[in-house]
């Protein structure tokens, strides 16, 4: 009676024991995604103070801290969203994803309408503000997931796989290069084609996509304007650092001026000096100026995690769109950062991506954080899904132990029995 009675709360114990562990690993949060986003956020608020005072008062004309405040007030936004969207259950996004990919289209069509001009491109709805290329990305990495995990079974077909593909990118692109903004197409059609790849594409229609994009591209970086004046910028820099066009020669300078350690926070001057746009598209040059190149080191590697968690989350997702969508978006994010942060060191040319929760924008600082919020989702849907199966493992197992322990004093009572 003793022996049982101890068994049986070791057991009681033990059982509470798994559902303390389990308890925090049911809310589904990944610790390090959050870290890592939480501390590109902070510090990007930071390097956005620190790189905008100037850029507010001379350029935009408003008070020093204009271009902060707007930034901090979208972050409060973007994090509310985040939180909304962490408890969304993403399979709601089937329902959403035509609706909101229509939207997108209808956004990137007001923006030629309107036609509001800023540094020779129409981009925004609103006096500078607002961006559906932005939006775009988001919006074109959810419908591609929940259509390609629709039509997982018919992708090798090109009726079914490869030509509305190709339909959906181009309107999509072909809009947004007429604004024009060639970094946010070839980021479009990138994310696409790795899409397409994930989700099972025949490897004959994936060659022909790339061959095609090259085919594409290098007519668009030939005869459009922009897009053969950045080609030619870049090759002449590859060829000789001294001709190298401004925007690379002074976030050289800025990199070559911070060393390995910086001059210090809000002490850079290359920011004062002629870097174009220094809260936006040049950033990274500021954080190398004035953390060094060990913090930008710990910025890249930042993102590295967040890429690694993403990837990780997609891996333990409970059904292929949960892995398509966690794959698309941590892929796409990542490669906004690393794009933004080869332009500076001249490993790539000229592109417009913004540096994901550094750089200055809303409309990005917005999607980005939404991103976050459905990464977060797919974890927390796939943490409880997996604490449901082992739940239901711990049952059987604990069923079957009973029934055996029954099976024993049932055998033991019967050898009393019979020898009585």
């Amino acid at each position: 009676m003793g022996m049982g009675a101890s068994m049986s709360t070791s057991s009681t114990s033990s059982r509470k024991v798994r559902q303390s562990a389990w308890r925090p690993k049911n809310l589904g949060i990944d610790l390090w995604l959050v870290l890592a986003v939480f501390t590109l956020l902070i510090f990007g608020l930071l390097m956005v103070y620190s790189a905008s005072t100037d850029y507010s008062m001379v350029v935009l004309e408003e008070a020093p801290s204009y271009m902060f405040r707007r930034q901090l007030l979208f972050a409060v936004i973007g994090l509310v969203v985040a939180g909304i969207l962490t408890w969304l259950d993403y399979h709601w996004f089937r329902k959403l994803a035509i609706p909101l990919i229509l939207v997108t289209i209808i956004g990137l069509a007001s923006v030629l309408v309107i036609n509001e001009v800023i540094n020779n491109a129409a981009r925004t709805i609103f006096q500078g503000s607002g961006q559906p290329s932005e939006v775009a990305k988001l919006a074109v990495v959810i419908y591609l997931a929940v259509w390609l995990f629709a039509r997982r079974e018919q992708l090798s077909s090109v009726s079914f796989g490869l030509m509305p593909l190709s339909v959906i990118l181009g309107v999509l692109g072909g809009l947004i290069l007429l604004q024009p903004d060639l970094s946010a197409t070839a980021t479009i059609f990138i994310i696409g084609g790795i899409m397409f790849f994930l989700a099972g594409g025949d490897i004959r229609q994936i060659v022909f996509f790339l061959v095609v994009g090259v085919i594409v591209g290098w007519i668009v970086f030939t005869f459009h304007p922009t897009g053969s004046q950045r080609l030619s910028e870049y090759l002449i820099s590859i060829q000789d650092l001294t001709q190298a066009p401004l925007h690379l020669s002074r976030s050289l300078e800025a990199l070559v001026k911070g060393s390995w350690f910086g001059v210090g926070i809000g002490r850079a001057d290359t920011k004062l000096t002629g870097l174009p746009v220094p809260p936006t598209d040049s950033i990274f040059a500021v954080i190398g100026e004035e953390v060094g190149v060990l913090g930008a080191s710990a910025v890249v590697m930042l993102n590295v995690i967040l890429l690694w968690r993403g990837l990780k989350i997609a891996q333990i997702a409970p059904d292929g769109l949960g892995k398509l969508m966690a794959a698309g978006l941590s892929i796409w994010l990542a490669l906004e950062a690393f794009i933004n942060m080869a332009v500076i060191v001249g490993l790539v040319p000229f592109a417009g991506n913004a540096l994901p929760f550094i750089s200055y924008g809303g409309s990005n600082l917005l999607v980005s954080l939404a991103a976050i919020g459905i990464l977060l989702n797919i974890s927390r849907v796939s943490s409880r899904s997996q604490a449901k199966e082992e739940r239901s493992l711990d049952a059987v197992i604990d069923l079957r132990w009973r029934d055996r322990r029954r099976g024993v004093s049932s055998s033991r009572s019967a050898k009393g029995a019979a020898r009585g």
